[in-house]
């Protein structure tokens, strides 16, 4: 293979790659490698006639706990290794390395990989060093790969050109030591986007249709299509038959999906049919190519609800606008097929939604689009409105999902059964107890009471509020737990307010203060029709025309917020709080969700700077924003276990979604800080651990391997990571736009964040004190002028205070700032 097929991750250097790719002439019998063995001999590097004479240090490397293990035992080996200044000759020239790929990987694999994951992480315990050749002196001259990381670096190299077939690869040492956050970004930006997109159509059906989350019998690909999707029905019909090795099933959806019918089909899960788009063949034929989408990754194997948006943010950061608008396209084609965004296209969620972000994401979309297509542009725009116009009335404000008394919505997703995605014993300390009451086993219990053999209305009610809480997104937490359905959440309600604002701005700014859809019904439609809030309109709701104004959105906006502020603002504790509606009382779990009102911008100014004076201390620790507080988490026991959605973990949208909250509201540094915690936290990890990308960490004990349910996803791979995971990768490339050029020198060095922020805080004193400094002739001078020449009392004093002048970002709407008023900033530590 030659140079100019290599990717951008691949790249050996031009020079390296044309000398991989051909012969090598003279490869010395050492092939470049030296192995670290027992005993004083160590080969003579060229070169270095003092070599022999050099003083020795000794790597030997014990068990833990061990520290003076004996140097004779089987369980350890010692190493004698040069120290690197007398070893390493010193030179202005990059080196560039001769590696034979397959002996140089068993070599690390063999003598580094102690633990056997095919990873070399902090955790094995090898010598840490590994000899090369350099290409120049075609392998005699050698030098030592010294470290975790550069270890780890060459082992992902070399299973790079594994993929390409390479025998050899001349591979430059800046590869190798590369600064890691260069690496990591470059990794997600050439690589993991790549190994996360997805198509449904004849050259995807093969990856889209793999389902780790399968449980059932029928395992072969199946693939349903909405009603009325006769094209695409066949289209895929013609792909199973073209493709028999495929074993591909092809059904379609009937007109009206109901909690049965999803019952019906969920011991035969199949894919969802998404967005597809007129194609060209090679030979000219005009057929359908499926719109791409990205996944989150691991056992997630679709396109999921909010997932979607985070992963947007991170192509639109890496200049794949095409892919995220894309994602939108296949938002829309869901609204006006399932009629929702779904929690993801499996057939199982067909009843299920989650949090709601379509608006941002498609403005955010729109705002790239190539000025050129105007016309274009403008007509895929008021698509897109118009599907999110209809998911917000036929969803969030229809009932179960409304409720009518508090004007709040609520999660709520119906079905049957048991969530069929989970892991096969999930529930099984939910089934114990009914099923030991009839004398039945979990398994037996559960079979029947999912057929609806058997009726449990506490069983039902359990159920019901899981599956709410599997469409909030935060499956699972204590914050929600056996309560969700009737909880009106803080994040909901601040997500649909940004809705209510986005639209009314899009009218507004885009479509000259008016906007017509088609009739959506709602509940408060339905008061409308019935005659209680207004004349009833008998036409059929197909042909019917409601014509939308900015107005009319701004005025819904201004509602829910004063809503929100009623029912889920604490005044004393200085944070949101989810509304009850059934108890019809605030909660008092403290969640990281109540900066999404900073997000949605529905928090007043004084709300927004209590919240960072009193609940950001709450969140903030080492490695980023916790989900929640200990407190409220509570006691955990071996029957009351972690919650992956409560403390001690952190999870990317939490993060995003303060990132630009704070800074919507001035507070830059604060978004920062608690940036460069987060984007720490996964560098740390990437470092010590092969390059991983989790899909979540816990945030206080520094760690990715967590001790939870479901586990973690992202961690499991051989060599090399090759998606990381969605919202992750999204995070990282999103947060390194909030570091300045000092704050990335730091994360590249994988600085402790409380040594980064003490400097900078020592650092900003001293440019205060030195700002301050007045020298001691002027002082007399003012201070003379102060007492022979008082000043009238409505005058200022020379000596008061400068003022500060309020930035516009933080002014609220219909209010000017004070110019004789200085602005108080909250100050922590």
């Amino acid at each position: 293979m030659n140079s100019g097929s290599e990717t951008p991750w691949l790249a050996f250097g031009s020079a390296a790659s044309s000398r991989a790719a051909s012969p090598i002439p003279t490869l010395p019998p050492a092939t470049g490698i030296t192995k670290v063995t027992a005993g004083p001999r160590v080969d003579k590097p060229a070169g270095n006639d003092d070599y022999v004479h050099a003083s020795y240090v000794n790597r030997h490397r014990t068990l833990a706990g061990h520290p003076n293990g004996d140097s004779n035992s089987e369980s350890a080996t010692r190493y004698r290794r040069q120290r690197r200044g007398s070893h390493d000759v010193k030179t202005s020239k990059p080196r560039r390395f001769l590696i034979d790929v397959e002996e140089t990987q068993r070599l690390i694999l063999e003598q580094e990989d102690t633990d056997g994951d095919f990873q070399i992480t902090v955790n094995d315990i090898g010598p840490k060093v590994v000899t090369l050749g350099t290409a120049d002196s075609a392998g005699f001259n050698k030098y030592d790969i010294r470290g975790t990381y550069m270890l780890s670096n060459l082992l992902q190299e070399l299973a790079l050109a594994q993929d390409y077939g390479r025998r050899y690869v001349v591979l430059d040492e800046a590869r190798l030591n590369e600064n890691p956050v260069d690496r990591l970004s470059r990794m997600i930006r050439h690589h993991f986007w790549d190994g996360l997109t997805r198509r449904i159509d004849a050259e995807g059906l093969e990856a889209i249709s793999k389902d780790p989350k399968n449980r059932s019998k029928n395992t072969a690909p199946k693939i349903y299509v909405p009603f009325g999707e006769e094209e695409t029905l066949e289209y895929y019909q013609k792909v199973s038959m073209a493709k028999p090795e495929l074993n591909l099933s092809v059904e379609q959806l009937p007109k009206d999906i109901t909690p049965k019918y999803v019952q019906s089909i969920n011991d035969k899960p199949g894919i969802l049919a998404l967005a597809m788009a007129k194609h060209k063949d090679e030979e000219g034929n005009e057929t359908l190519k499926g719109v791409p989408f990205v996944v989150p990754g691991g056992r997630f194997n679709e396109m999921y609800g909010w997932d979607s948006y985070f992963e947007s943010l991170g192509l639109l950061v890496d200049g794949r606008l095409e892919l995220a608008k894309g994602m939108v396209d296949n938002f829309v084609y869901e609204i006006q097929h399932y009629g929702k965004i779904l929690n993801a296209n499996r057939s199982y969620y067909l009843l299920r939604s989650q949090p709601p972000f379509m608006t941002d994401m498609m403005l955010k979309v729109y705002e790239r689009l190539p000025f050129t297509l105007e016309t274009e542009n403008k007509q895929w725009l008021a698509t897109t409105l118009t599907a999110a116009i209809k998911e917000y009335h036929t969803v969030w404000l229809s009932q179960p999902r409304y409720d009518p008394e508090s004007g709040l919505s609520r999660f709520y997703s119906e079905g049957i059964g048991m969530p069929p995605e989970t892991e096969a014993s999930h529930f099984d300390h939910v089934i114990k107890p009914f099923a030991d009451k009839l004398g039945l086993s979990i398994l037996e219990y559960s079979r029947r009471y999912n057929e609806s053999e058997l009726e449990e209305p506490a069983l039902d009610n359990y159920f019901k509020h899981d599956r709410a809480v599997r469409e909030s997104g935060h499956d699972t937490s204590y914050r929600l737990d056996n309560c969700c359905a009737d909880v009106a959440t803080v994040d909901l309600n601040a997500l649909l307010y940004k809705y209510e604002v986005d639209i009314a701005e899009t009218i507004q700014s885009i479509f000259g203060g008016s906007f017509e859809t088609p009739y959506f019904e709602s509940y408060e439609s339905k008061l409308h029709d019935t005659g209680e809030a207004g004349e009833n309109d008998k036409s059929s709701a197909s042909d019917r025309k409601v014509i939308h104004t900015s107005a009319e959105w701004f005025e819904r906006a201004r509602i829910r917020q004063q809503r929100m502020n009623h029912y889920c603002w604490n005044e004393e504790r200085g944070m949101y709080f989810d509304y009850d509606t059934r108890l019809k009382v605030m909660g008092k779990y403290e969640s990281a969700t109540t900066f999404y009102t900073m997000w949605a911008g529905c928090a007043e100014r004084e709300k927004a700077e209590r919240m960072m004076s009193v609940a950001l201390p709450l969140f903030e620790v080492t490695g980023g924003l916790v989900s929640g507080t200990e407190s409220s988490r509570g006691m955990i026991t071996l029957a009351r276990p972690n919650r992956q959605w409560d403390f001690p973990f952190g999870w990317a949208p939490h993060q995003i979604i303060a990132w630009i909250g704070f800074e919507k509201y001035g507070f830059l540094e604060e978004a920062k800080r608690t940036c460069y915690r987060w984007l720490y936290t996964i560098t740390k990890s990437f470092v010590d651990f092969n390059g991983v990308v989790p899909e979540k960490f816990d945030v206080v004990n520094m760690t990715h391997k967590v001790q939870v349910e479901y586990g973690n996803v992202g961690v499991d791979f051989k060599f090399i990571p090759r998606e990381g995971f969605g919202w992750m990768n999204a995070s990282y490339q999103v947060g390194l736009g909030y570091m300045d050029r000092g704050l990335r020198r730091a994360l590249g060095a994988v600085m402790d964040p409380e040594q980064v922020f003490k400097k900078r805080r020592d650092e900003e004193i001293k440019r205060q004190q030195l700002a301050n400094q007045v020298p001691d002739s002027e002082r007399r001078e003012q201070s003379e002028a102060l007492i022979l020449q008082p000043q009238p009392q409505s005058q200022q004093s020379v000596l008061q205070e400068p003022k500060m002048e309020i930035p516009q970002s933080v002014i609220l709407k219909g209010q000017e700032p004070d110019v004789t008023t200085r602005l108080v900033w909250p100050q922590r530590v």
